[in-house]
């Protein structure tokens, strides 16, 4: 939907001049508004989601008048407010004691705020040759600065800074208790296998190759390494896709090479 590109220009310069009220009280910002891409690659048809909520955010070609249907819609695809927990932990499930940074101290943000590539205010000019960047699967400390009522209260803000700034975490996994759950059972069969997306938008590629590596932690899990997928496999191709990797667990379907 290359076409969507001049859409999402004139939401997000229009929010830069005016941000917009929501249903549930939060407020549309322009970097509100860039989180929805979020849903890329978590089911079969967030393109096509995204392409009509765009074509649809404006009551007429000639207004900048956003539509009823398009408030609330963004409201219902940002759950937030309804699971919080989600802001709170979505870095610190990752923050781990043998890392350089001990802690998570906003990680996203801080890789994000000072790329040229994602000033709003210039990608959002129509002259300008590049498109408002869409963010994933990230949370950002202004979440909690009014864009979202639920998450903007002092005592929520404080306990988001806090394990923000929590730096006495431990190991986030135990590289030989991984190897003993994954050692043979005498057979030289191992039991596990996972299947890994190639363009998987939420799970890093190279991470997982780390840690499947000969002498990695996870090098006993057989690999199933596939582009066919991105992060929604299961629901695109469930059935098939589970079969595939419990035939490898098994020892009944061989390990693609």
């Amino acid at each position: 939907y290359t076409g969507d590109v001049d859409a999402v220009k004139r939401i997000v310069a229009r929010l830069e001049k005016e941000p917009e009220k929501l249903p549930s009280g939060g407020i549309l910002t322009s970097r509100r508004f860039l989180m929805v891409g979020i849903g890329l690659g978590g089911s079969p048809s967030a393109f096509a989601s995204l392409h009509s909520l765009f074509s649809t955010a404006f009551i007429s070609e000639d207004e900048d008048v956003f539509s009823k249907a398009f408030l609330k819609e963004i409201d219902g695809m940002q759950p937030f407010d309804d699971h919080p927990i989600y802001f709170l932990l979505h870095e610190s499930i990752y923050a781990d004691s043998n890392s350089e940074c001990k802690k998570t101290n906003w990680s996203a943000f801080r890789a994000y705020d000072p790329v040229a590539d994602f000033d709003v205010k210039l990608s959002s000019q129509p002259e300008s040759p590049d498109p408002p960047f869409l963010t994933g699967e990230v949370v950002f400390p202004w979440m909690a600065d009014g864009d979202f009522a639920e998450l903007s209260g002092l005592g929520m803000r404080a306990l988001a800074q806090s394990l923000a700034n929590k730096d006495d975490w431990r190991d986030l996994y135990n590289p030989s208790n991984m190897r003993k759950a994954l050692a043979t059972d005498g057979s030289g069969t191992s039991k596990a296998a996972a299947a890994v997306y190639y363009d998987d938008m939420y799970v890093d590629f190279d991470a997982c190759m780390r840690v499947t590596k000969r002498g990695g932690p996870l090098e006993n899990c057989k690999v199933f390494i596939s582009n066919e997928y991105q992060h929604s496999g299961l629901r695109d191709d469930g059935a098939n896709i589970f079969n595939k990797i419990l035939g490898m667990a098994k020892g009944e379907v061989g390990t693609p090479s």
